[in-house]
């Protein structure tokens, strides 16, 4: 318990430069209160104490802003920044070294008592206001963009974006050790929308170019009939006057 307590809070300074001491994240970091109050409560989910479970859940989403279901599973060093509006249902499986931005929803997509929340693998990070619905897996290492809508499963070292979220990427990044890098940069993800829009842009011109072409060659068609006819109507003439 004590070694899970000191990695929760050595996450928080891995991967928040904002953090400036021991103290200052265990009395100012809703997203690690939030954790250390799910924990708490996850022990009492899995004694069946559901109901006690239930209200030290909601305790926790009252002080924090953050709900987490008391039968999620969270592994170690997961990190919530911000948190306020982070979502996390009944049967979501996150993995170690996750980090997960404000806003984020890991939702069910059933009503009924199965499996019907996402599974987040390792070093997965999750931006802000991003929704994962069902029973998918976002496999290690993968990262899905900010306001995405992810209702598919997504293989390692993915970059997810858009609604519905698309892979456009899959690139395994490491260390010079061979480590495998827990990607929090968002400047790099690809604007789909802008990227399709550059796209059409592209394509239209190249049809503009086509019909220019075609545009010049009926004139050059225009201009050669127009000067056969006139030779052909100077041969008739001669031939009427030669009769």
């Amino acid at each position: 318990m004590w070694q899970t307590l000191k990695e929760d809070i050595q996450a928080v300074f891995d991967r928040d430069p904002a953090a400036r001491s021991t103290w200052e994240v265990a009395i100012a970091y809703p997203g690690f209160h939030a954790i250390l109050i799910h924990r708490l409560a996850h022990w009492l989910w899995q004694r069946r104490l559901t109901t006690v479970a239930r209200f030290v859940s909601h305790v926790g989403r009252f002080l924090t802003g953050i709900e987490i279901h008391p039968g999620a599973k969270i592994g170690r060093r997961c990190f919530i920044d911000h948190g306020m509006g982070v979502v996390i249902g009944e049967t979501s499986e996150i993995g170690n070294d996750v980090t997960i931005y404000q806003g984020v929803t890991l939702g069910g997509t059933s009503t009924e008592p199965i499996k019907r929340h996402p599974t987040i693998e390792d070093s997965v990070t999750i931006f802000s206001g991003a929704a994962v619905l069902g029973p998918v897996t976002v496999g290690r290492h993968s990262r899905v963009g900010a306001g995405s809508v992810l209702v598919t499963s997504v293989p390692p070292h993915s970059t997810v974006v858009g609604i519905p979220g698309r892979v456009v990427k899959i690139e395994a990044r490491h260390t010079p050790t061979g480590k495998a890098i827990i990607d929090l940069n968002s400047a790099d993800l690809p604007d789909v929308i802008a990227n399709a829009v550059n796209s059409l842009a592209d394509y239209v011109e190249k049809l503009e170019k086509k019909v220019d072409e075609l545009s010049a060659r009926q004139g050059g068609l225009e201009e050669k009939t127009a000067e056969e006819s006139e030779v052909l109507n100077k041969v008739k003439e001669l031939l009427k006057n030669n009769h």
